[in-house]
């Protein structure tokens, strides 16, 4: 897809999805102000900040159950930002260590809750050293740790990220991921040209913190050969910064997540299956199951490490296999030869892995 046609997509997602809720009638109680903290501007932020923060917050707005805004930490703790907030989320280390205990004072002296979300394990001594192998400088994690700390309330991903947390923090809620609907809800079959007649290809991607993961791969798809005889070829968004023999990397479109989302919605056909390899590491536990969701929600077949992660997702039919070359190989081939999705799995995405189908949790969080 041309860079401009992203850009223009994404550009309309951002103004259909950055608003605030209706005005309520005359004489009828102004909606709560909900407040976030996160990185990036406008539309334009990381994707975790998306997932986690943005999409929920504007759902909650759309519903009309909250006004949403985007809060400036200096306006906040200064008072040029005088906004009567209910709650504001300050997700991970969008707030640099130095600036964490005035920002948590000023909300204690205006008599705003803080909710702190977090989704890795930023606190054992493993998961902190992998996060520093992926250019984490010491002051984010302990700007994490001293937010955690302070925040009234903790949000999390998973119940093993809740464990992990606990200790160091006042409450953590366990919020599952879902996917934005208005994101991943597939349309009409693009045509994006040609797909190629002497290969199949399977999709891995995520950020460069699972290239350790990636390796788990090598075995599995080198020289690997669907049951038609055709080579099953690994091709990689982002996780690695290099090419090498045995995956492709794949360049996407410039464009944030709302962009990147609809991207692969439109090139889903592009793929037979998608991967989520994951070590059997400390940090790993914590994971959520993210990728599956999207993968089903893609239309393919998820094959995923046999991990508390994807416990869920594998009872309801994404395959989970064993560290062992052998079996994913299998399983690989056999996700490659059936080419879509589990029905089971597609159900239970659509049914409860979907943001409007989840369940209000989110929504107890921040308003109660």
């Amino acid at each position: 897809m041309p860079r401009d046609l992203v850009r223009r997509a994404a550009r309309r997602l951002r103004r259909s999805l950055t608003r605030t809720a209706p005005a309520t009638g005359s004489g009828s109680a102004p909606l709560p102000v909900v407040g976030y903290v996160v990185a990036g501007a406008h539309g334009a932020h990381p994707a975790s900040a998306h997932v986690r923060v943005v999409r929920r917050t504007e759902h909650l707005a759309a519903a009309g159950t909250a006004t949403v805004r985007q809060v400036d930490p200096a306006g906040f703790v200064d008072g040029t930002d005088d906004t009567t907030y209910a709650v504001v989320l300050v997700q991970r280390d969008i707030l640099p260590r130095a600036s964490v205990g005035p920002f948590l004072d000023a909300a204690h002296a205006r008599g705003v809750r803080v909710v702190a979300e977090v989704d890795d394990d930023f606190f054992t001594a493993s998961g902190r050293e992998r996060l520093a192998r992926a250019e984490y400088d010491p002051d984010r994690l302990a700007s994490i740790d001293a937010l955690v700390r302070g925040a009234d309330v903790v949000v999390v991903s998973t119940t093993e990220l809740a464990e992990v947390v606990r200790p160091i923090a006042r409450e953590v809620v366990v919020v599952r991921n879902a996917l934005d609907p208005t994101l991943w809800a597939p349309g009409p079959v693009v045509d994006t040209g040609p797909l190629p007649a002497d290969e199949h290809r399977v999709l891995y991607m995520g950020t460069l913190t699972h290239a350790a993961d990636l390796e788990l791969l090598r075995d599995v798809f080198t020289d690997l050969v669907a049951s038609d005889g055709r080579p099953v070829r690994l091709e990689v968004i982002g996780v690695a910064e290099d090419d090498a023999d045995w995956y492709r990397r794949v360049e996407v479109p410039d464009g944030h997540y709302p962009a990147f989302a609809r991207w692969l919605v439109d090139h889903r056909q592009r793929w037979r299956a998608g991967v989520a390899p994951l070590r059997d590491e400390e940090f790993n536990r914590a994971k959520s199951d993210l990728k599956a969701l999207e993968y089903v929600a893609l239309g393919l077949p998820a094959v995923v490490s046999d991990r508390p992660s994807y416990a869920e997702a594998a009872a309801h039919g994404v395959v989970a296999v064993p560290d062992d070359p052998s079996a994913w190989r299998a399983a690989v081939v056999a996700a490659v030869d059936r080419g879509t999705a589990d029905p089971g799995a597609a159900s239970w995405v659509a049914g409860e892995r979907t943001i409007g189908t989840d369940g209000d949790g989110w929504r107890r969080v921040l308003l109660g």
